[in-house]
């Protein structure tokens, strides 16, 4: 094979590389207050959707996460994100025998600094089309509680207020 027809075939498979990759998202989570906290960025994975976050300024423990079921986020109360996104109509919880949710996710663990930095695997939930698309009907946002996930109790684990949100959107 020539120099030419290698160039020619890596420039031919350039789009399909792309296409397999798939579409991504991101969002930008803010407080009650309106001041932005950080970022999650949101990508395929086997059997979901990865979810990368990174934040700030919040209180050190651990906080319930979740993708709710509306892109909209009027603070200060953020009830306007709806309850979990769950397509599926499963209950609440990762340890649950009948759940979980497409929007559960394990707890977010926030350093003595305010800082937290995780991924996660949101199951179920896809970035593509059909009834578990981030991007559908209402769209979606990550919304992150005051106090931890018991990953059990339905509808939405004993986490407490929305203390941050951000509306996913398609990169």
């Amino acid at each position: 094979m020539t120099t030419r027809t290698i160039a020619l075939l890596a420039f031919l498979s350039l789009p399909l590389a792309a296409a397999a990759s798939g579409p991504s998202g991101r969002a930008v989570l803010k407080g009650a207050d309106g001041k932005e906290l950080g970022t999650a960025t949101f990508t395929p994975a086997e059997g979901g959707v990865k979810v990368h976050v990174e934040l700030t300024g919040l209180t050190p423990g651990k906080h319930g996460i979740h993708v709710h079921a509306a892109a909209k986020c009027e603070p200060p109360e953020f009830k306007s994100a709806g309850g979990h996104f769950n397509p599926k109509g499963k209950k609440h919880g990762l340890e649950s025998p009948d759940g979980a949710h497409a929007g559960d996710m394990p707890n977010l663990e926030v350093g003595p600094d305010g800082q937290a930095k995780a991924d996660f695997v949101a199951k179920g939930a896809t970035l593509g089309e059909g009834e578990g698309s981030l991007f559908g009907g209402a769209g979606t946002a990550l919304v992150v509680h005051a106090g931890a996930d018991d990953q059990k109790s339905d509808p939405a684990g004993s986490s407490g207020a929305r203390v941050a949100c951000g509306p996913i959107q398609k990169d």
